[in-house]
């Protein structure tokens, strides 16, 4: 699953990347905007961005009472998965983010979903990221922009992991109350 740090003659990589933020941000606003400007951090010279999906509103997934803003961005680089890893950092750090604030509100918050390699796993990170079939917030954007891609290891396409999630789920009687 680990591979080589890719040379700076390697060839493009694409990244899905997953964008959040229900917290405003005292230069660009509300989170639908802070969204946007960090689509905009997202181009530098080693990134060029492909594709954006729409913005939606979503609940809240844990805690946090307020309700997020989420987004999906196709890019590509020759960055390997850590320095791609490490470039996301800095641009959360550029907003605001503080570390150790798992669940909680946040002003910006960026994770690799998929990599055109495949999977990746080291110490620091898993990639596809290991909750994406189970969040709607994220295939939903992910589905507008990239619905045919593969998950590596699911096997399923973007596509069909959502219409999964969205698949009434059957009742189980015998555990209803009579």
């Amino acid at each position: 699953m680990t591979g080589a740090t890719p040379t700076r003659s390697d060839p493009l990589a694409l990244y899905a990347i997953g964008l959040g933020s229900n917290r405003r941000h005292a230069r660009f606003g509300d989170p639908r905007r802070v969204l946007m400007a960090a689509l905009a951090a997202l181009e530098a010279d080693d990134i060029e961005p492909v594709d954006a999906s729409p913005i939606i509103v979503t609940a809240p997934l844990g805690p946090s009472r307020r309700r997020y803003a989420n987004a999906a961005a196709l890019v590509a680089s020759r960055l390997s998965p850590p320095e791609m890893l490490a470039r996301l950092k800095a641009i959360e750090a550029a907003f605001g983010r503080r570390t150790g604030q798992r669940w909680s509100a946040r002003t910006l918050d960026l994770d690799i979903l998929l990599w055109s390699g495949g999977a990746w796993s080291d110490g620091a990170l898993t990639i596809p990221h290991p909750g994406m079939a189970q969040r709607s917030f994220v295939l939903g954007p992910l589905t507008a922009i990239a619905a045919a891609w593969r998950h590596p290891i699911a096997t399923r396409s973007v596509r069909q992991l959502a219409a999964h999630l969205r698949r009434p789920k059957p009742v189980d009687h015998a555990a209803a109350p009579h």
